[in-house]
């Protein structure tokens, strides 16, 4: 079951879950795309004013791929519309993990 509340300039999205016998909880399709929450993905878990608030942690890997320039034909590394701007550490770690 899914609720939208649209507050000032944010639309917050209630849903409902369950706690398992292993105090397992399992977060919904929905609310994971939202927050592009992937399986094995970290979440930092607070208790703040009665409430549980589970935040996850951005320290996933970039996804980058190397693809072929149009205009050159070489080899380029592409993180996609609208990346972020790149370390030389973080490229070389990039690098690292292709083979």
């Amino acid at each position: 079951m899914a609720a939208r509340f649209i507050t000032r300039r944010k639309t917050v999205l209630t849903m409902q879950t369950i706690v398992s016998a292993k105090g397992r909880v399992a977060l919904p399709r929905l609310l994971r795309r939202q927050l592009d929450i992937r399986a094995g993905d970290t979440l930092d878990a607070n208790i703040e004013d009665g409430r549980i608030v589970l935040t996850p942690r951005r320290n996933r890997g970039r996804r980058v791929k190397i693809i072929k320039d149009p205009i050159t034909g070489l080899p380029v590394l592409s993180a996609g519309e609208n990346p972020p701007i790149l370390t030389s550490q973080e490229v070389r770690e990039i690098l690292a993990n292709f083979p």
